[in-house]
């Protein structure tokens, strides 16, 4: 019985992933698995693609979130766990199955995508209004109003993923993936609006801490004064600044 549950354990608390990559100039190429420590990007394994087949495995403590790279490219992010998971990497997609966590992942990076993908077609749309002869002015209302429909369903989609994700490995995922593509730690009326409903659990993620302690000391030097130590609790002004547009795009 004792051997019986040590093997159970044993197997409970290592992760096992297989992959594949029909991109041809990613053969004899080593891919990273890395996750965010120590206020950096560490790896935690490796893999060389081999006949357009890769693996990972080892022992994990508990369920989080990695980077997929090779060399200084992150090529997708997903959720390692104990489940049995395999990686497919092409042109056209890349996708992560295996575990619920991941499908969950990978279903907003889908919807997400098609809303990036919509915000990158406006510029086409423009040069058909002008060769159909529409109005510069109404061309650019009309852009604009669309523009602004898509950016705000973005954010409302990723602010909601994370709300609801708050308690998993996915909250705070989304959450650096999204941080990451701002110039500088700061805070935006997304993430203020994130912080005043985030639980503990969210809080205490490692990277969420140390980003929003750069994030308070870059506002404190641009002339913003807190009144609270902690985001999430009612301040007599609004600390938000808000990003344009180009800097507030989520990465992914």
């Amino acid at each position: 019985m004792m051997v019986a549950l040590s093997a159970l354990f044993s197997c409970s608390a290592e992760y096992m992933v297989e992959g594949n990559s029909t991109i041809q100039t990613m053969d004899g190429r080593k891919l990273y698995l890395k996750v965010y420590k120590d206020d950096d990007l560490v790896n935690i394994d490796s893999s060389d693609v081999v006949h357009g087949k890769f693996s990972f495995s080892g022992a994990l403590d508990s369920a989080v979130m990695v980077n997929l790279f090779m060399d200084d490219e992150c090529l997708m992010p997903f959720v390692l766990g104990v489940e049995p998971l395999f990686v497919h990497i092409s042109t056209a997609q890349q996708y992560v199955t295996g575990s619920a966590l991941n499908d969950t992942l990978y279903s907003f990076i889908r919807r997400k995508s098609r809303l990036d993908n919509e915000l990158a077609e406006l510029p086409h749309k423009e040069s058909q209004m002008i060769m159909d002869g529409v109005d510069e002015n109404v061309r650019m209302v009309r852009l604009n109003d669309e523009a602004n429909r898509l950016l705000h369903l973005s954010d409302r989609l990723v602010t909601n993923f994370i709300t609801s994700n708050f308690d998993n490995v996915l909250g705070a995922g989304v959450f650096m993936i999204m941080t990451s593509g701002y110039p500088y730690p700061v805070i935006t009326p997304q993430i203020e609006e994130i912080m005043t409903k985030a639980t503990p659990y969210f809080k205490n993620d490692l990277y969420v801490r140390n980003y929003l302690k750069a994030a308070k000391e870059n506002m404190q030097q641009m002339g913003y004064d807190y009144h609270t130590d902690t985001l999430g609790e009612q301040q007599q002004d609004s600390l938000a600044v808000p990003l344009s547009k180009e800097d507030t795009m989520v990465v992914q």
